[in-house]
């Protein structure tokens, strides 16, 4: 990508988006697209189509969906999968249709089976049942997949998926039940912290493994994809099925390729907050997916990994936090 390039990122105000907006800005680019949803709905298909027919952006980073944790995914299946599969589907058409020459579309690792085998390969897509408290927003995830796969198949477009693994960091979502597991975690030890109270209680078991990402460490990992040379970049876009009897998704996982337990993790952020009570564990509360660690040797071969440390990114996480309470 070029310094003049004009650049889309879609849902620049997210955990993902606005980590990619500082990356590019701190490169130096200076063509930036930036819509909030009040200027742009991505869900109208004929207003983001008259969009990139105007501005005409050269490249996109698809990082605008609705999210949230396990409770929002399990209560609100249907409002998760109407609106991320509406984000997707007027995205990706109005880029095809506005000749756009990259795409990155943004999705999660809940897109691979319940069971799949540790470390999870991108080979592994589609192989079982998903988990079920998030398989809503999984399935439209993994129909974005098949849309890069399909308008490059069908159009000669050059679209690629990139699967992060779970992230947190900067202008994440604390609330304490719609959020995900490290910003509602630091949210009640916090809370705990200032209230004097003498545990903290943390849904599930604790034994789930789960593997994290920085959102500054993802940001960085898209721009590097976004920058590969034409030849290794077409390389991750994968083949034609149907000519080459190999399943080859434009699919990349995005991790550390390292995870820790619940229990570990609570541990974590109860010594970066600095909360000295106990920690109890509700099993009356689902576990989820018994482990999902990302298989990130492809990404790893193409040059790039993670650089932040869990304890870093705790640390500067939590920092994030105070900082948004501090503006409420």
């Amino acid at each position: 990508m070029d310094l003049d390039d004009s650049i889309f990122i879609a849902g620049h105000r997210g955990l993902v988006g606005s980590a990619i907006v500082r990356r590019l800005q701190a490169a130096g680019h200076r063509r930036l697209l930036l819509r909030t949803h009040a200027e742009l709905d991505l869900t109208d298909a004929a207003a983001t189509r008259a969009f990139f027919a105007a501005e005409r952006p050269r490249h996109v980073f698809l990082a605008a969906a609705k999210v949230g944790g396990i409770v929002a995914n399990n209560d609100f299946p249907a409002d998760f999968i109407r609106e991320n599969l509406a984000i997707q589907t007027s995205v990706i058409a109005a880029a095809w249709h506005a000749g756009v020459e990259r795409l990155l579309f943004l999705g999660s690792s809940c897109i691979y089976p319940k069971h799949a085998p540790q470390p999870m390969p991108e080979s592994c897509l589609l192989t079982g049942p998903l988990e079920p408290t998030n398989r809503a927003y999984a399935l439209a995830k993994i129909a974005g997949i098949e849309m890069c796969w399909s308008y490059n198949r069908q159009h000669g477009t050059r679209y690629l998926a990139a699967m992060p693994t779970n992230l947190y960091g900067a202008g994440d979502n604390y609330h304490p039940t719609n959020s995900h597991v490290i910003p509602a975690l630091l949210r009640k030890f916090h809370e705990a912290k200032t209230r004097g109270e003498p545990s903290v209680t943390v849904w599930g078991s604790g034994t789930p493994r789960r593997e994290f990402l920085c959102s500054d460490d993802m940001a960085d990992a898209c721009v590097f994809l976004m920058n590969l040379p034409d030849e290794r970049f077409d390389a991750l876009l994968g083949s034609d099925e149907a000519k080459t009897g190999r399943f080859e998704p434009p699919l990349v996982n995005v991790g550390v390729g390292e995870d820790v337990t619940i229990a570990e993790l609570a541990e974590l952020v109860r010594r970066t907050v600095g909360y000295e009570g106990a920690i109890v564990y509700d099993r009356s509360k689902p576990d989820g997916t018994p482990r999902k660690l990302m298989d990130v040797s492809r990404l790893a071969a193409a040059g790039w990994r993670a650089s932040t440390t869990l304890a870093d990114g705790l640390a500067l996480a939590y920092r994030d936090f105070l900082a948004s309470e501090a503006r409420r």
